[in-house]
C-alpha cells in the first residue's frame, strides 16, 4: 500500500508491537494507534516516513527509551507527536531539539520518565502545545521557553520541577493555559506574569511559592528596618482580564492581598486556601460578576465579611472557613439563591444565623468554631435572646441582681471552706505517712525481683492492657504493694515513652500525680513501678452500683484532686507540662479515695511551632487526598 497516507487504527484491541515495516509507507503522513494495548519499543524505522505530519502513540504500553526521537527528526514535516500515557523510561533526550521545526504539539505525559528539561526542546519555537504533566521530571524550567512566542498550552504538573519561575515568563504573551500544580517550584511569582495578557487558566496549587518580603532600606530613626505591608502575589496578576480560572491555593505565600482585584471580571473559580494571607477580604471582590466559586479558608483573614459580597449573585460555592474573620453572618447569604455550599466554620463569627436558602440544610460542620453564634436549635446553638425594653430590664435587675450577689457569695464560701478543709487533711495525712518513693528510691530494681512480685508476671496478677505493655500487680520484697507496667520493647514509640516519662516524672513531686516508684530497665527489658491504687478508676467508679454515694462534697473532692494536679503541671512545673488524655480511666484513687492523674502528658513545645507542625501536616494530607479524588 506504497500510495497510503492516512492510517487511523486507534480505538481499538490492537496488541502486541507496532511493525517496523510500517516504515516502508513513503507517503504516509497521518498515523493514528491512540487507545489499544499495543507493546514493545517504537521501531526507528518510523522515521523513514519523510512525509509524516502525524504521529499519535497514546494510550497503549510501549515501553523503552525516547531514543526513536532521533530518527524521527528526519520527518522534517512532523506537526503532532503525541506518546501520552505509556510506559516510556529514562531521560528526555538533548537531541529532542533536532525535531522539525514545524513541531506544534509535543506530548509525553503519564510516562515514567526521569530527568530534567531539555533547554534544546525549547529551540522548538513553533510549538503552541507542551504536555509534560505526571512523571518524575526534577530541575528547573529553563529561561529558554520564554523564546516559545506561538506556546499557548503548558502543561507540567505533578512532578518535581523546583527553582522559581522563569523571571520573563511574560514573554509568553500568547499562553492561555498555564498548568504548574503538584511541583516543588519556589520564590515568588514574577511580576512579569502580567504581560500575559491572553492568560485564562492559572494552576500553581500544591508548590512552595512563598512572598517576598520588601524592606525598607533607610528605617527609621532608630536604624532598624521595616517590613513593607504590601501585597506579596503580585498585583499584576490581578489585572489580567481574559483570566477565568485561578488556583494558587496550598503554597506559603503571605501578606494581604491586593485591594483591586476587579480586573479578573471574567473569573469564575478563584482559590487561594491552605497559605498564609492576612489582612481584610477586599471590597472589590464584589465585582466580580461571574464568580461561582471562591475558596479562601485556611488563612488569617480578618475583620467583617465584606458586604460587597452581596453583588456576587453568581456564587454557588464559597468556603471561607479557618481564618479570623469577626462580625456577623451577612442576611444576604440566605438569599443567593444559586448558593449550594457554604463553609464558615473556625472564625471568630457571634450573632444570629441567618435562615433561608443555604442555611435551611446547613451542617454543623459549615459553622462550628463560631462560639459567638446562635438560633438554628436543630444543630445545637443556643438560641438568640431578644433584648428586652429598658424599663423591663430594670425591674428585672432591681430585684435579681441582689439574689444572685447572695447566692454567688454563698457558692464561693462553700468552696472556699471545703478547699480549706480538704487542704488541712491532706497535710495532716502527709504529715503521718512516710513518701513510699523515699523508702523505694535506692537504686534500680532487678528483674528477678519484679518476677517474684508478680509471681513470674501471672495473668493473676494483671490489672490491665495498654497501648505500650501491660500492668501488673506485685508485692515487693519490703512488702510494699506496687502496680507495675511492663514496656513492649518491640514498639519504638514504647521506648519512647519510656523515656519520656522518666525524663517528665522524675522533677514531677505532687500528692495528686502518680510518681514512680523505682525502674527496671536493659536490653531486652523495661518496666516502671508506680505506687498501687486499691480504689480503681474513676471511670469503675461512676459505672458502678455504688454511683450513688458520690454525693456533691465527694465530687468536688475529686474535681479539686484533678484540678490542683493540673494547676501545679501548667503553673508551678520548672517547665509547663501539658496532659494529653485526661479522662476518667486515667485518675485513680488510693486507700484514703484521694484521686491521683495518671501519666500521660507530653511537654509544651512552642504554640507557633506546633501550629506549623499541625498545619504542615494538613496540607500534606489536602495534597495526598486531593491526588486521588474522584
Amino acid at each position: 500500500m506504497r500510495e497510503l497516507s492516512y492510517l487511523h487504527l486507534g480505538d481499538n484491541l490492537l496488541t502486541g508491537p507496532i511493525p517496523p515495516s510500517l516504515g516502508n509507507l513513503s507517503k504516509l503522513s497521518f498515523l493514528e494507534l491512540t487507545n489499544n494495548s499495543l507493546s514493545g519499543s517504537v521501531p526507528g524505522t518510523l522515521g523513514n516516513n519523510a512525509a509524516l505530519n502525524s504521529l499519535r502513540l497514546t494510550f497503549n504500553n510501549l515501553n523503552g527509551n525516547l531514543e526513536f526521537l532521533t530518527p524521527l527528526s528526519n520527518c522534517v514535516q512532523l506537526q503532532v507527536l503525541h506518546l501520552d500515557s505509556n510506559s516510556f523510561t529514562g531521560r528526555l533526550p538533548d537531541h529532542v531539539g533536532n525535531l522539525s521545526a514545524q513541531l506544534l504539539q509535543f506530548t509525553v505525559s503519564y510516562n515514567k520518565l526521569t530527568g530534567g528539561l531539555p533547554s534544546s526542546l525549547f529551540n522548538l519555537s513553533s510549538l503552541d502545545m507542551i504536555y509534560l504533566s505526571n512523571y518524575k521530571l526534577t530541575g528547573a524550567i529553563p529561561e529558554s521557553i520564554t523564546g516559545l512566542q506561538n506556546l499557548a498550552q503548558l502543561h507540567v504538573s505533578y512532578n518535581d520541577i523546583s527553582g522559581p519561575i522563569p523571571t520573563q515568563i511574560g514573554k509568553l504573551r500568547n499562553l492561555p493555559m498555564l498548568y504548574l500544580d503538584g511541583n516543588k517550584l519556589a520564590g515568588s511569582i514574577p511580576d512579569s506574569i502580567g504581560n500575559l495578557s491572553m492568560l485564562e487558566y492559572v494552576f500553581l496549587p500544591m508548590n512552595q511559592f512563598n512572598s517576598t518580603i520588601l524592606r525598607d532600606q533607610e528605617g527609621d530613626q532608630g536604624g532598624q528596618e521595616k517590613v513593607l505591608n504590601i501585597p506579596h502575589i503580585p498585583a499584576s496578576l490581578f489585572q489580567l482580564d481574559k483570566v477565568i480560572y485561578v488556583d494558587l491555593s496550598n503554597n506559603f505565600f503571605s501578606g494581604p492581598l491586593s485591594s483591586d482585584v476587579s480586573a479578573l471580571k471574567q473569573v469564575y473559580i478563584f482559590d487561594l486556601s491552605f497559605n498564609f494571607l492576612f489582612g481584610s477580604i477586599p471590597e472589590s471582590f464584589g465585582k466580580l460578576s461571574m464568580l461561582t466559586s471562591l475558596n479562601l479558608s485556611h488563612n488569617s483573614f480578618e475583620d467583617s465579611i465584606p458586604v460587597s459580597f452581596s453583588e456576587l449573585s453568581s456564587l454557588q460555592w464559597l468556603d471561607l472557613s479557618s481564618n479570623n474573620l469577626s462580625g456577623t453572618i451577612p442576611m444576604f447569604l440566605a438569599n443567593f439563591t444559586p448558593l449550594k455550599t457554604l463553609n464558615l466554620s473556625f472564625n471568630n463569627l457571634e450573632g444570629k444565623i441567618p435562615e433561608g436558602g443555604v442555611f435551611s440544610n446547613i451542617s454543623l460542620q459549615s459553622l462550628i468554631g463560631n462560639v459567638g453564634l446562635c438560633s438554628l436549635p436543630r444543630l445545637g446553638f443556643f438560641p438568640c435572646h431578644e433584648k428586652r425594653p429598658h424599663s423591663n430590664t430594670t425591674h428585672f435587675l432591681r430585684f435579681m441582681l441582689p439574689a444572685v450577689t447572695i447566692a454567688f457569695g454563698c457558692v464561693i464560701l462553700f468552696i472556699f471552706q471545703s478547699i480549706r478543709k480538704k487542704l488541712k487533711s491532706k497535710r495532716k495525712v502527709e504529715d503521718n505517712v512516710i513518701d513510699p518513693g523515699n523508702v523505694m528510691w535506692n537504686g534500680p530494681l532487678s528483674y528477678h525481683e519484679l518476677v517474684l512480685a508478680t509471681d513470674n508476671f501471672s495473668n493473676n496478677n494483671l490489672l490491665g492492657t495498654g497501648s505500650f505493655g501491660k500492668v501488673y500487680k506485685g508485692q515487693l520484697s519490703t512488702g510494699l504493694v506496687v502496680a507495675i507496667k511492663v514496656l513492649d520493647v518491640q514498639q519504638e514509640l514504647a521506648t519512647r515513652t519510656f523515656d519520656a516519662e522518666c525524663c517528665t516524672l522524675r522533677m514531677a513531686r505532687h500528692r495528686n500525680l502518680i510518681k514512680i516508684l523505682n525502674v527496671c530497665s536493659n536490653l531486652e527489658f523495661r518496666a516502671l513501678v508506680f505506687p498501687y491504687m486499691p480504689n480503681g478508676s474513676l471511670e469503675m467508679l461512676i459505672h458502678s452500683e455504688g454511683r450513688e454515694h458520690l454525693v456533691f462534697l465527694k465530687r468536688l473532692d475529686i474535681l479539686l484532686d484533678v484540678s490542683m494536679a493540673m494547676g501545679y503541671l501548667h503553673h508551678e512545673h520548672h517547665e509547663v507540662v501539658l496532659h494529653r488524655d485526661l479522662k476518667p480511666s486515667n485518675v485513680l484513687f488510693d486507700a484514703d479515695m484521694v484521686a491521683h492523674c495518671k501519666h500521660a502528658w507530653n511537654t509544651w513545645v512552642h504554640g507557633t511551632r506546633v501550629w506549623n507542625l499541625w498545619k504542615g501536616i494538613t496540607q500534606e494530607r489536602c495534597f495526598q487526598l486531593r491526588n486521588h479524588a474522584p
